[in-house]
């Protein structure tokens, strides 16, 4: 089993930053990266970045590219996510989730533990 702890999320103005933290702990050296995901109300749960804990390579949601960064820790298997600009289309529960090795990056079904999720609220 691995747990996750998920912290940074908040009430932020139109342009402003937020950083997002992602402890986890436990059975881990079966995955080789983690990611973030997005759900805003009344809409699907959409990629928004992931990374690999070996090469460090990493994975943006299109809308999101230029404004977010993802990064890692190793020693403390933990992942953040820096983000920059928001705007309020970006207002959602961020959930972190544990990428199992070989699936495909961008999708859910390729995650196999999540987060409790921080919410993220962009607005004036």
């Amino acid at each position: 089993q691995v747990q996750l702890v998920e912290s940074g999320g908040g009430l932020v103005q139109p342009g402003g930053s937020l950083r997002l933290s992602c402890a986890a702990s436990g059975r881990t050296d079966s995955s080789n990266g983690m990611g973030w995901f997005r759900q805003a109300p009344g809409k699907e749960r959409e990629f928004v970045a992931a990374i690999s804990w070996l090469a460090g390579s990493t994975w943006y949601k299109d809308s999101v590219k230029g404004r977010f960064t993802i990064s890692r820790d190793n020693a403390k298997i933990t992942v953040y996510l820096q983000m920059n600009s928001l705007k309020p289309e970006d207002t959602a529960v961020y959930y972190c989730a544990v990428h199992a090795t070989g699936s495909d990056w961008y999708y859910g079904d390729g995650y196999v533990y999540w987060g409790q999720g921080t919410q993220v609220t962009v607005s004036s």
